[in-house]
């Protein structure tokens, strides 16, 4: 059996990491998100879920289930807490990954590659679990302006999200591939088909 091929996807905020994601699904790929697999290991996955509790404490819980706006709230000033926070989901979300590959690869589904959504790729230091990395980027001003219209949150905020990653460019040195989206939709799906079918070449 052929190795099924295993592409990550990363980028900074709001580059349009999920769109990429979703396009490629679209065209054949088989696609996974960290974020929603992080969601998922902290509303269903007890040991993960009790792990986080025992860190940051039962104000994050809301109705007795983990809210991750009071998570967001409690790591993201809180150095110390943040990488205790990481250290417990970067290896559970890696290890999903990996079953959900392995699934797929030991399954008679004929998905061309695999490919998952990873926003910290390099600062899990997860690039070594992949055979190819796509990096996804935008203009530093779209980016802030997608990100503002998403979320509703501030620009210091973006900044200060942004501070606590590698840098775009940095991330693009280190990839692979480099998805441009400073424009349309349709222009992103262009650009990916092409991707898309280069991607088929070298499995």
């Amino acid at each position: 059996m052929l190795k099924l091929r295993k592409v990550a996807i990363t980028g900074g905020l709001s580059c349009g990491k999920s769109s990429v994601c979703r396009i490629l699904k679209e065209l054949g790929a088989y696609a996974v998100s960290a974020d929603e697999i992080v969601h998922h290991l902290l509303s269903s996955d007890v040991n993960v879920s009790q792990k986080v509790v025992d860190l940051l404490g039962k104000s994050i819980l809301k109705n007795n289930q983990i809210h991750r706006s009071l998570l967001a709230e409690r790591v993201f000033q809180n150095y110390r807490l943040l990488t205790g926070l990481e250290k417990i989901l970067h290896p559970a979300v890696y290890g999903e990954i990996e079953q959900q590959y392995q699934k797929q690869q030991d399954s008679k589904n004929q998905f061309p590659f695999f490919i998952a959504e990873v926003p910290l790729l390099y600062e899990s230091d997860g690039a070594k679990f992949f055979d190819t990395i796509i990096s996804v980027v935008a203009d530093p001003e779209i980016s802030l302006q997608r990100f503002k219209t998403h979320t509703h949150k501030s620009e210091k905020e973006f900044q200060s999200r942004m501070a606590r990653q590698i840098s775009p460019l940095e991330k693009a040195i280190r990839a692979d591939y480099v998805v441009l989206n400073n424009g349309t939709l349709s222009e992103l799906q262009q650009s990916l088909r092409e991707l898309y079918q280069e991607l088929k070449i070298y499995i």
